[in-house]
């Protein structure tokens, strides 16, 4: 957030509080009044990150408006103030925080430079495995010669994820949508491998 001009009380205006949040101030202020309509989860989640609410406060902040917490866990898109602190002080390096399904959910200017903003993704391309198989643009940050094995790390993540969150899981949903639609990925996937990560640098295009 700029600092902005002195003022005589501490604490963040609600213009300002409104833009951490995503939303506009006069929705703010009805919102703060209680005459706003009842906020949808995707805006108490944009509110309980806005103002780095810890987990238990998000959850507190989700039945207050009449809503169940979304799942605690790995799965979880909440960040917490204190990963979110460290981001902050990360501005002059690319950095970002992602979810286990690879789906970028805050990045640093430096970040956003390297790789492009990759929060923009909706629906299953959010996901940087998904994307690999399906968008050929997803390749070009990498050598060449890395392409073979990001294909194998990103089919044996999605396979050990499937394992570990289950049939029902969002991991399971990406997985299905490759196998019907990717013969690179269904070829790779029969290789049944696990646990295949980074052991050298990866080089990145730009």
């Amino acid at each position: 957030m700029p600092r902005g001009r002195r003022r005589r009380t501490s604490g963040l205006r609600r213009e300002e509080v409104a833009a951490l949040c995503n939303m506009s101030a006069d929705y703010y202020a009805r919102l703060e009044r209680e005459r706003g309509p009842q906020p949808s989860p995707q805006m108490l989640a944009s509110i309980a990150q806005g103002l780095h609410l810890s987990i238990d406060e998000r959850d507190h902040l989700f039945r207050l408006a009449g809503h169940n917490p979304p799942p605690r866990g790995s799965s979880s898109e909440h960040i917490s103030p204190g990963l979110l602190r460290v981001l902050d002080r990360l501005q002059d390096t690319p950095a970002e925080i992602v979810t286990e399904l690879g789906e970028t959910l805050r990045q640093t200017p430096m970040g956003v430079a390297l790789t492009g903003d990759t929060t923009q993704y909706t629906g299953p391309a959010r996901s940087s495995g998904y994307r690999w198989f399906t968008d050929a643009s997803a390749r070009d940050l990498y050598a060449p010669e890395q392409h073979a094995f990001m294909t194998r790390m990103y089919a044996a993540g999605l396979r050990g994820l499937v394992t570990l969150r289950g049939p029902d899981s969002r991991a399971a949903y990406l997985a299905d949508l490759l196998l019907d639609s990717n013969e690179e990925f269904r070829r790779v996937r029969d290789n049944h491998e696990i646990g295949i990560r980074p052991r050298e640098v990866l080089r990145l295009v730009n």
